[in-house]
């Protein structure tokens, strides 16, 4: 079945590939099995008629298109819309030569690795991302070069730099002292003050949202521990300043105290959240704020604690935090607290970033919910739910699919057979 159909998918795409980009955004796709809005179930034998990249209606039986408009026969498939990972590091890969990487590698490098990151991202199904971390030259110049056709990958809304406390993670740490006093940039602050000047700074240079790290966390070379770091003074000094500028802020987080603090200071969402208890649910539910949970990492860095070259203060806390994360999802989703997808990839390796996917089903999730989360839950994080998350008629004619039922067996999205970004196809040919 599967090679029946990715045959029938080169013969309906390869028309579309040799004329190129441009003519790429007018297409009819026939469906047999589409989740257009998930947490609604499947609408069966469906045609998705797209133009000038964006979706113009999805009718039930197979329909004919304009004349000229390639047809894609996705007939034995199931059409999903496009995946969102709220959550990734687009420009690097956890691995034995990170470290050195930041002081061999121009800003130039890590850009084009990111571009090879952002394709094989793509590839995987992920259709748009947040990453929240990055060098600032570099990420925004991705994004941007990725928004105007110039570089493959997925949309992208970034933060850039990371504000932390001097020490803190997201600070230069476990170096010689010159070496971190000419690393420090000026996402680093101290004050209520001085944390309004960093959130402006981070907005001038091109953040679409703010990152901060509110607690201690797992691969800073330090022995800070996974709390508290930012008084609540200055959480709510960058809250107010971000929000002034039209501008979400996102906080990683572990620790309870500093989860906790960061909600009351009227955060908008907590990456991470190990250590939320009730009352943290509590307050996410008061504040209506989301949690991205990054189940994915936690798995990735407890297979890393006996690693060389991860140092040690890293891997005594991995031993501690990786092992808890699963069961703090499962406790928030009992809660109702609202969850986006998100995944840390860049710590777990890129187009890899689907597992998270079984990770939520073995919390509690069903497959359904799962996927919601990934598409209508995370397009509202990233508030981009008038453009992406459904397979709706002007929405961005972003969708994937796979051969087998992914509500039968989510590890299917493991591995997506075809995906088409804006009308325009980028995997369905074999």
């Amino acid at each position: 079945m599967k090679t029946a159909l990715l045959k029938s998918l080169a013969l309906s795409t390869a028309c579309i590939v040799a004329a190129g980009v441009a003519s790429a955004q007018d297409a009819v796709v026939h469906a047999g099995h589409v989740l257009a809005v998930p947490g609604e179930g499947y609408l069966t034998q469906q045609t998705i008629t797209v133009k000038d990249g964006r979706i113009v209606s999805i009718q039930p039986g197979y329909k004919s298109g304009a004349k000229g408009a390639p047809v894609i026969d996705l007939k034995s498939a199931y059409v999903l819309p496009g995946l969102i990972d709220s959550h990734v590091h687009i420009t690097g890969e956890n691995g034995p030569d990170e470290r050195l990487k930041s002081f061999t590698d121009s800003a130039v490098d890590t850009a084009f690795d990111g571009a090879a990151f952002a394709k094989v991202t793509l590839e995987a199904g992920f259709t748009t991302v947040q990453d929240v971390g990055a060098g600032n030259d570099t990420i925004f110049g991705l994004r941007d070069a990725i928004a105007r056709g110039a570089v493959v990958g997925p949309r992208m809304r970034a933060a850039g730099q990371a504000i932390s406390v001097t020490g803190g993670h997201g600070d230069v740490n476990g170096y010689s002292s010159p070496v971190m006093k000419l690393f420090t940039g000026t996402n680093v602050c101290n004050g209520a003050d001085d944390c309004r000047r960093a959130v402006r700074q981070q907005v001038k240079e091109g953040a679409d949202i703010i990152k901060i790290t509110a607690t201690g966390g797992v691969l800073s070379n330090t022995s800070a521990g996974l709390e508290q770091q930012f008084s609540q003074d200055e959480l709510v000094a960058i809250v107010e300043a971000a929000h002034a500028m039209g501008r979400q802020v996102t906080a990683h987080a572990h620790g309870k105290g500093g989860v906790n603090a960061a909600l009351r200071a009227g955060i908008d969402s907590i990456e991470h959240g190990t250590y939320l208890d009730d009352e943290s649910i509590a307050l996410f539910k008061e504040h209506g704020a989301t949690l991205v949970p990054t189940v994915l990492a936690g798995a990735t860095v407890t297979g890393w604690t006996n690693e060389p070259w991860l140092p040690e203060a890293s891997r005594k806390k991995a031993a501690i935090v990786g092992p808890l994360m699963l069961d703090m999802l499962r406790r928030a989703r009992e809660g109702g607290v609202n969850v986006a997808f998100g995944t840390d990839t860049g710590v777990s390796r890129h187009g890899e970033n689907a597992k998270e996917f079984a990770l939520m089903v073995q919390a509690g999730f069903t497959p359904e919910e799962a996927i919601r989360s990934a598409t209508v839950t995370a397009s509202r994080h990233l508030e981009m739910e008038t453009d992406i998350g459904t397979l709706e008629a002007g929405k961005y004619a972003d969708l994937i699919a796979v051969t087998a039922d992914p509500l039968k067996k989510i590890t299917e999205l493991e591995s997506v057979d075809f995906v088409m970004k804006g009308g325009v196809v980028h995997k369905g040919l074999n």
